[in-house]
């Protein structure tokens, strides 16, 4: 699935226009990105916790010429899912056999 069509998804259940749902799914992604990049966290209760993880600096290997390259600290969007989402997505599928 794209934007294009989580907007129209999420219209149709909201039951507003595409243009709303657009604007409202825009302004929670620029809230997301302005709380990481300050360093805060974003918790939805049982859906998961957006954060920022700090790398520290390390060695790796170029796979291509197997030369040592340092890698230097950084920080990394994170998310993590909450029970209740993983155990939605893991909940076996009505009708279906494994």
């Amino acid at each position: 699935m794209n934007k294009k069509d989580f907007v129209a998804a999420v219209a149709e259940n909201a039951n507003v226009t595409k243009k709303d749902a657009e604007a409202v799914i825009n302004a929670t992604f620029e809230e997301v990105t302005k709380l990481m990049t300050a360093g805060d966290k974003l918790s939805i209760t049982g859906f998961g916790t957006f954060e920022v993880r700090e790398r520290k600096a390390r060695t790796g290997k170029n796979p291509r010429t197997g030369e040592t390259v340092k890698i230097a600290a950084c920080k990394a969007p994170a998310f993590k899912p909450s029970h209740v989402l993983k155990d939605v997505v893991n909940a076996p599928k009505k009708g279906k056999k494994k």
